[in-house]
């Protein structure tokens, strides 16, 4: 058996582990995040993208610079964007897109997340 890379279709996969809100089930977390690393594609988890804007990280504004398609599994769309713009790091309107672990189920979020890149994806 070989290592190989993961494959890079140009979308940057970000899941939030949503570790201190505690609002998204953790069943379904621990789906997508099993998911994702079967699946055999580059993704990269944080902590928790509430904590993250509190501190106004500057990580949050490389996410949102817009250099390749970014798809977000986290929880409600408009709080995530609402978090990158408290972090003055405001997401593109074009090329993003947010999955809600918070109501939909595991399967619903891989699916989104793991989906060929589309043009003009927006959350």
């Amino acid at each position: 058996m070989t290592d190989q890379p993961p494959a890079d279709d140009g979308i940057r996969i970000i899941y939030c582990r949503c570790a201190y809100a505690q609002v998204v089930p953790a069943v379904v977390k621990d789906a997508v995040l099993e998911g994702l690393a079967a699946a055999g594609r580059g993704f990269e988890m944080v902590p928790d993208l509430c904590e993250m804007a509190a501190r106004r990280d500057p990580h949050l504004a490389e996410l949102a610079r817009g250099d390749r398609p970014l798809r977000i599994a986290a929880c409600w769309p408009r709080a995530v964007q609402g978090l990158f713009t408290l972090a003055d790091a405001p997401l593109p309107k074009q090329g993003v897109q947010i999955l809600n672990m918070r109501t939909d189920t595991a399967e619903t979020v891989l699916a989104g997340v793991l989906a060929a890149p589309t043009e003009g994806a927006a959350s």
